[in-house]
């Protein structure tokens, strides 16, 4: 178990080096920093004067690992629009997202279970088309539509939901509702087939010759070993989520992780642009590599993969 998480995470620290990387060379792509950072009208001059102040009169590799010594410490620099630290920003701002995901998570998960279980317990009925019709429906809408929808029907027209902002818990409940209709049809379909493998397996064929209830039969035997596998892909759709955050939070005005890359990226702050991508990439590697671990640990076959 020791070499598997070894191999895990060496793994996982090469795909961080890796999006260290990317973020570094998009930004670049981009255009000349020094010029988006002057502004329209500026001269050649100023530009070169900013390309001195900020290093980028440096040879790209030289300012590369700069960034990267100092990003593996915390220190993602300054903000050139908000002139503070960028690790402040997103200390600052990552409350927001983090009650977004897991508001959208913990919303997920009571809608996919039980729609799974109702769909596996009535396999191939209207119960079972239905749910299939939901989960086919939450695939294929984008999350920004279903988002601007509740905002005209349940912001604007019916006054109930506050449409933007971080204010209180109301602020929160479109946002997470769009967020988690985005993660009910992989959970669904994950606990709907979990369920009708272990409801056709001998354990449960003994369950029922012994005469217990329906109830127990489902409950307590069948749902136990079919949520394995639901509860370790909830790391995952976390991560999903929190990176998917960007655009829910763009939609609804949340001031959080999400909203700064937007503002950030409008702004042409690319220090700010490549810490908000290293941060979320980070997480979202992190939680795939504890859903990893935690396979590994409920399923010893894994361990050699």
């Amino acid at each position: 178990m020791t070499r598997f998480i070894f191999r895990r995470a060496l793994l996982a620290l090469s795909v961080v080096m890796t999006v260290m990387a990317m973020a570094f060379v998009l930004t670049r792509l981009s255009g000349d920093l020094a010029i988006s950072i002057a502004g329209p009208g500026s001269t050649q001059a100023d530009v070169e004067v900013i390309r001195k102040a900020y290093g980028l009169d440096r040879p790209v590799l030289v300012q590369f690992f700069d960034w990267t010594r100092l990003a593996l410490t915390g220190d993602f620099g300054n903000s050139f629009f908000f002139k503070d630290k960028v690790a402040t920003l997103i200390a600052q701002r990552m409350p927001v997202t983090f009650t977004l995901g897991f508001a959208g998570l913990g919303l997920a998960l009571l809608i996919s279970l039980p729609l799974g279980i109702l769909a596996a317990l009535y396999e191939n009925t209207w119960i079972d088309r239905s749910a299939s019709l939901l989960v086919m429906v939450g695939q294929a809408m984008p999350s920004f539509w279903l988002g601007l929808i509740l905002m005209i029907v349940f912001g604007l027209q019916l006054g109930w939901l506050p449409i933007s902002g971080t204010g209180s818990w109301e602020h929160f409940v479109m946002p997470a509702v769009v967020l988690a209709f985005t993660a009910v049809p992989a959970l669904t379909r994950l606990m709907r087939s979990g369920m009708i493998e272990a409801l056709g397996s001998d354990y449960i064929r003994t369950a029922r010759a012994k005469g217990l209830s329906r109830s127990s039969i489902i409950f307590k035997h069948a749902l136990r070993n079919a949520a394995i596998p639901v509860v370790s892909i909830a790391a995952v759709q976390l991560g999903f989520m929190l990176g998917g955050s960007i655009v829910i939070e763009t939609v609804f005005a949340l001031h959080g992780v999400g909203y700064l890359a937007w503002e950030s990226i409008s702004k042409n702050d690319f220090p700010v642009v490549q810490a908000v991508v290293l941060v979320l990439a980070s997480i979202y590697i992190g939680l795939t590599l504890v859903s990893d671990i935690l396979n590994a640990l409920l399923d010893p076959r894994l361990r050699g993969a």
